[in-house]
């Protein structure tokens, strides 16, 4: 597939997987919904890879890659779904732009990291600023919202932590072949969670639901990460980055127009604080990348003379 349309659909799937969650999980039973969702795409994932005659790798590596996915896709999945019951499908998508700033502040705690700089910690005390203004209007408004921020926040550090440790785990498997391997390995933990949640063993679904939850299946939980896959090999990191700038932005608007949400005016200015801080993190990494680069030329040009 060219560069330029799986781009594109990364974009849409990840400015629309808010408003899906949403809607699946608007029946009352957010586990059900989810685990409804994992276990299609694994499903068609496996069915896949078998017309691929493709056998999953079972070695140490690859299920200790498997495991490191299942934070992000258990953990930071099953509390999104709840969190989707108290807050506008767009603020999902905020929340989850922070990705970025959460991974780089994970990442300094970790030997052989890359420091942070100056830009870094700006974008990241403005993203803090931002998460400030969201969390006091909660505090002001109630109705659950700052138990699903504060849901919606621990999502998003197991999603940064998992992918961290994919990487680190560097098992070399196909994005597919993650994929599966990482779906199998939650289905049972969704299975033990919707058994323990008292959710109806029959899963309420309205009809926009089931097709919220079939589109999540198929392009949320398959296409669209491998399209994330295949960008990320292609373009640079913090080409497929601003990918998190511009979905919020999207994810906002068609919350408003489709579902009717009217996020309050504190809220609103949270978001922005929070795209602006991510904009300063992504654009500073550049800046200070293509700083280090000049240097290097520079001094290859005067190692020369």
């Amino acid at each position: 597939m060219p560069t330029g349309p799986a781009y594109l659909i990364v974009v849409l799937v990840w400015a629309t997987t808010p408003l899906a969650i949403k809607w699946s999980a608007e029946g009352g039973a957010p586990i059900g919904s989810v685990m409804l969702r994992m276990l299609i795409a694994l499903v068609v994932g496996a069915l896949i890879l078998l017309m691929r005659r493709h056998r999953p790798r079972l070695d140490r590596r690859a299920w200790l890659s498997y495991a490191a996915a299942v934070p992000g896709v258990f953990g930071a999945m099953a509390l999104s779904y709840h969190a989707s019951q108290h807050l506008p499908s767009g603020m999902l998508s905020v929340m989850f732009g922070m990705a970025p700033l959460v991974s780089g502040l994970i990442l300094q705690a970790l030997p052989g990291a890359t420091r942070l700089r100056g830009w870094h910690w700006f974008g990241c005390g403005l993203g803090l600023a931002g998460l400030g203004v969201v969390f006091a209007d909660s505090l002001t408004l109630g109705g659950g919202q700052l138990g699903a921020l504060l849901m919606m926040l621990a999502a998003v550090t197991l999603f940064s932590g998992s992918g961290i440790a994919v990487q680190r785990v560097a098992a070399g498997l196909g994005p597919l072949e993650q994929t599966v391997g990482a779906l199998a390995m939650s289905l049972p933990c969704f299975l033990a969670l919707w058994l323990a949640s008292g959710e109806p063993l029959s899963i309420p679904l309205s009809e926009r639901g089931r097709g919220a939850v079939l589109y999540l299946a198929v392009f949320g939980s398959l296409i669209g990460f491998l399209c994330y896959y295949l960008i990320l090999s292609r373009l640079h990191a913090a080409t497929v980055a601003l990918v998190t700038l511009i979905t919020p932005v999207l994810a906002l608007g068609l919350g408003m127009t489709l579902n009717q949400e009217k996020p309050s005016a504190s809220m609103l200015a949270g978001a922005l604080l929070i795209l602006v801080a991510l904009g300063a993190y992504l654009f500073g990494d550049r800046l200070t990348r293509r700083k280090a680069a000049a240097r290097a030329r520079a001094l290859e040009v005067g190692g020369q003379r």
